[in-house]
């Protein structure tokens, strides 16, 4: 049965990490025995539930001879792993892959999961060698359209696979009452508050300055913002944010609330709940995963949101950085009838589940192992 090795930077948090546990599940789930090397993190323990074994090689390095180090580790571990296929998630360690499947002859893929800035010659080369794999995986179609312009993949490499979510975790029927409580509780928000809701790391491109600004436009005294997301280490842009909201008179009305273990709970809560990126999102997991919560979510109308909502039909569209726009469909959602927001919400989980499921998702990842393994036999 075929190992299949995946690696990455590291294991904490986020689309590229919850997307590597989802494939160990999926890769032992057919019998294959799934590694993952990365520095570690949270999600190393969710690795190993799911059935796969982390190795811990210093793979955030971005330094020549650390990726040069790492290709030569990488390519021992190929060999004595028995190794059949790598899956490189991330451009550093991409690198280290390379040069390890150039030694061991092993094929690898990779999937794009970024809309990777290019302003140079020589960051453009940098970002290449995540079209350098077998084959070339896009998480959204914004991605695909980005990597065939930027550089030239074919058809033939090119698989578009959408990320996705458990539609039994993210059900809006299932008993959340008491864990909706207790959030609204930890979070400190008053009885009967409406709650628009932005779950994102804490980075300035996320747009949590923008549902700030709008906020204040908005004159509502019982609507919160409340932030859902890591903010990494960036004090200095969340203390920006908060020197922000007090000189726009909303600081009672803002709750930054950290990481949340239980995102079901904390979208049930919302009334409504925004994405608000002033760059385009290579997909935006979080969108679908409201959705399939049935929320009604106000997205910026560009990248991967402007693919898995359907405007005024399973989300609502707004021009990227517009303040007044969203504060003006914030407004509009609050004010619409229960019924209109309740059907808005049953179509938005009716196109997740048609679309955007874990499932899904892995089984065209697995396609995508076969295929590779197939034509190197």
């Amino acid at each position: 049965m075929p190992t299949i090795l995946q690696v990455l930077p590291a294991l904490d948090s986020g689309g590229v990490e919850r997307g590597t546990v989802e494939m160990v599940e999926a890769i032992a789930r057919q019998g294959w025995t799934p590694l993952v090397a990365s520095q570690g993190g949270r999600l190393v323990p969710a690795v190993e539930r799911a059935g796969g074994r982390h190795i811990a090689l210093p793979l955030k390095t971005k330094t020549p001879w650390g990726i040069w180090r790492n290709a030569t580790t990488l390519a021992r571990l190929m060999r004595e792993e028995r190794v059949d296929l790598v899956h490189a998630r991330s451009r550093a360690p991409a690198w280290s892959v390379l040069k390890a499947c150039q030694a061991t002859g092993i094929p690898f893929v990779t999937t794009y999961h970024g809309a990777y800035s290019e302003g140079s010659r020589s960051k453009r080369l940098y970002n290449s060698v995540m079209t350098r794999g077998a084959r070339v995986i896009a998480a959204s179609g914004f991605i695909a359209d980005l990597v065939r312009r930027q550089h030239g993949v074919t058809e033939e490499k090119l698989r578009l696979i959408p990320r996705g979510i458990d539609p039994a975790v993210f059900d809006p029927h299932a008993a959340l009452g008491l864990r909706v409580g207790r959030l609204a509780q930890a979070w400190g928000l008053p009885e009967g508050a409406q709650v628009v809701l932005l779950p994102a790391r804490v980075s300035r491109w996320k747009g949590q300055s923008v549902l700030i600004e709008a906020l204040s436009l908005l004159k509502r005294p019982n609507l919160f913002a409340v932030f859902v997301g890591s903010d990494q280490g960036r004090h200095t842009y969340v203390r920006e944010l908060l020197d922000q909201a007090a000189a726009q008179g909303v600081t009672r009305q803002i709750k930054f609330v950290g990481h949340c273990a239980d995102m079901p709970a904390a979208l049930l809560l919302a009334d409504v709940v925004v994405s608000a990126s002033t760059e385009p999102e290579a997909f935006g997991r979080a969108v679908i995963e409201a959705q399939a919560m049935e929320r009604v979510v106000i997205a910026a109308g560009h990248g991967g949101a402007a693919e898995t909502i359907t405007d005024q039909e399973t989300g609502l569209l707004v021009p990227p950085g517009d303040v007044q726009a969203l504060a003006g469909m914030i407004a509009a959602v609050l004010d619409a009838p229960a019924e209109a927001r309740q059907e808005m919400g049953e179509q938005a989980r009716a196109s997740v589940l048609a679309h955007y499921t874990i499932a899904a998702m892995q089984a065209a990842t697995i396609a995508v192992y076969e295929e590779v393994l197939a034509s190197r036999s």
